[in-house]
């Protein structure tokens, strides 16, 4: 797919995210926060995956050419190369996705133990305490473990125990949500979602990512009807600006799991249609929103109109982080900021951002009331 005219390429989104971090906004940094979209293996920056290959012992190869990185510097060149075009200029968004895919997927290879995962998870509740994140639901790629030879309890026995401290240690609450890799077939999600079943304790929703094209949610039917009857709380990634997503998000939001999807994750060309805005408004369905992820495709005028559409029409959003390591280091923070910046959002709106994210949570009624009630008693707020 081409570039989209308005979408803005690598250097502006730079130096938009750095803009943003020059302007100090208490308010944002104050307010408590709820997480609904971010993908732990989107953490892996080169620093944690240089650290993690060095302890496991490994070598770490270029994806296209083969060539060996010696060291923490070229690997950083490397990520920093591969995210610009090849032919100079700007790169379109066929090229920026193979990039991206080839360096998400590539992460995964370098988790090797369990203090690997611990490390990988810790690295994220650090970064939300410090933000003010009360609670979080983190999204997993297991097929993306289990085909580089990762046992199931190395990975959640990690991943269990950084969950435990951060909450003894943080005050960040948490829960994680299973991500089913979209391009592997149906069968494959059914194996992982039976493997998964001794550890639902810690798992409350089961979702769908990964290269979406020519790839619907109702593939996926059989599992999510499982887990429904299971249980399970229940989502599912749309695109943004591909010429499938109104489609997909219907599906999401009618089909899957017998009744539709208890949230929808991205789906921004809802806005496109009034009559989907008003059946996901009717359903009372939740949208994770991730601007930043956005922005790199589409135009910026266009992205912040269809979340203030979306918003207008009474649904409720969560701003959230996706990818950090991937996008310009952008966290929930800097979401919130954007948004507010070209949604212009008023403290009172942003308010209710804050309260609708806590709301369309998986937390359980306790943990709500407790977000709920800090931040409404806040004087700093109203």
């Amino acid at each position: 797919m081409a570039d989209v005219e308005g979408a803005l390429p690598i250097a502006a989104r730079r130096d938009l995210r750095n803009s943003l971090a020059g302007t100090h906004d208490p308010f944002i940094q104050a307010i408590p926060k709820v997480e609904l979209h971010v993908h732990i293996e989107g953490l892996i920056t080169p620093e944690l995956r240089w650290k993690f290959s060095q302890r496991n012992g490994m070598t770490l190869t270029h994806p296209r050419t083969g060539s060996v990185f010696r060291t923490l510097e070229e690997l950083q060149e490397s990520t920093e190369d591969g995210m610009k075009p090849a032919h100079g200029g700007r790169q379109d968004n066929a090229e920026e996705t193979l990039s991206f895919f080839e360096s998400y997927y590539g992460g995964f290879e370098v988790l090797k133990t369990k203090q690997d995962y611990y490390d990988l998870a810790m690295y994220y509740f650090e970064r939300a305490a410090r933000m003010n994140v009360r609670y979080a639901e983190v999204f997993f790629d297991p097929q993306g473990h289990t085909r580089t030879g990762v046992g199931w309890e190395v990975m959640m026995g990690g991943f269990g125990e950084a969950q435990r401290e951060a909450e003894k240690r943080l005050h960040v609450k948490s829960a994680w949500i299973m991500c089913f890799l979209r391009d592997l077939p149906p069968e494959s999600a059914m194996q992982h979602y039976l493997a998964a079943l001794p550890y639902r304790g810690m798992i409350v929703g089961i979702g769908l990512d990964s290269n979406e094209v020519d790839r619907p949610p109702v593939l996926f039917e059989e599992v999510f009807a499982r887990a429904r009857a299971d249980g399970f709380r229940i989502t599912a990634h749309c695109d943004v600006g591909k010429s499938y997503p109104l489609e997909h998000i219907h599906q999401t939001a009618t089909a899957i799991g017998g009744t539709g999807a208890d949230r929808i994750d991205h789906g921004l060309n809802a806005a496109s249609s009034p009559e989907t805005v008003e059946m996901i408004r009717e359903k009372g369905i939740g949208m994770t929103v991730c601007p930043w992820s956005y922005i790199r495709h589409q135009p910026l005028d266009e992205v912040f109109k269809r979340i203030r559409t979306l918003f207008d029409a009474g649904i409720k959003m969560a701003i959230a982080s996706d990818d950090p390591a991937f996008m310009e280091d952008t966290w929930i923070s800097e979401n919130l900021r954007v948004v507010r910046k070209y949604c212009k959002f008023t403290d009172e709106e942003m308010v209710k951002l804050a309260r609708d994210a806590v709301e369309m949570s998986w937390a359980p009624e306790g943990v709500k009331k407790e977000i709920l009630d800090e931040i409404d008693t806040t004087g700093y707020f109203l």
